[in-house]
């Protein structure tokens, strides 16, 4: 019981990160304050009052629509509200009540938000590579007894995927990948951040494969989702996969 009523208040927790992590992934492209202007309807500019901001329940209550002039609101609210409050809840029960899991929950949060608008603008924000590195740091100093393994993973990745930047003239990989698989490398250790960059790429190949063969979709992809996605598994079941891999092979 005990363990239900912290599950929830975990998901409560995640859901109203999830919708400033909404409030990022619509202001930041824009180049927009993500303080200083209040929320507003899309459609008709009527500013939210404190009722309409209940993270996804609001728009439950609502239909979907606008207070004001009914106007159909994104679906994306509801949905990255969800996902971020499901993931915090699966990031604990999978790493437990520590450090770890709040720094993996803020490091999830951080993927998502960057996952939607690399995958829309091709660009990761370099203010959300940063909050990341401030992350590794953090990680790395309470992690002190394997500190080695953090500055490793800085490392470990980031100048291998620099160097195909460099030599495709940056077809291959963008500079925000490169600059995301370092921070993330110094949040979740070399051995992990080199399986989620394979897993990332075996995601992203065959992903973007099948949205060619179904749609229009140019042989042009935004690594950024594919590599969170990688990282996700790493974060959650890294450690199990490697486990088995090296019981395997010896």
């Amino acid at each position: 019981m005990v363990d239900i009523i912290i599950g929830i208040f975990i998901f409560m927790y995640g859901i109203v990160i999830g919708s400033f992590l909404n409030v990022c992934i619509l202001r930041i492209p824009a180049h927009e304050s993500l303080s200083k202007k209040r929320s507003h309807c899309m459609s008709c500019g009527y500013q939210l009052k404190w009722y309409d901001l209940f993270p996804l329940f609001s728009y439950l209550f609502l239909g979907g629509k606008c207070r004001k002039c009914g106007a159909h609101i994104s679906k994306q609210y509801p949905i990255i509200e969800a996902i971020n409050g499901v993931m915090y809840v699966i990031i604990v029960m999978v790493n437990g009540y520590n450090y770890e899991s709040v720094i993996y929950c803020l490091l999830f949060s951080a993927l998502l938000t960057l996952s939607v608008i690399d995958f829309r603008t091709y660009e990761i924000p370099i203010g959300i590579n940063i909050f990341i590195l401030v992350l590794g740091v953090i990680m790395t100093i309470i992690d002190y007894k394997h500190w080695y393994e953090h500055i490793i993973g800085f490392f470990a990745i980031s100048i291998f995927i620099y160097i195909i930047y460099y030599v495709s003239d940056g077809k291959a990989f963008g500079g925000g990948d490169v600059k995301l698989m370092a921070v993330a490398g110094l949040v979740v250790g070399w051995k992990i951040v080199i399986l989620s960059f394979f897993i990332g790429c075996i995601v992203g190949s065959i992903i973007h494969v099948i949205r060619m063969r179904l749609s229009d979709e140019g042989s042009m992809l935004a690594m950024g989702p594919y590599l969170s996605i990688g990282l996700t598994i790493g974060i959650l079941f890294g450690n199990s996969i490697l486990n088995w891999y090296l019981s395997y092979i010896m």
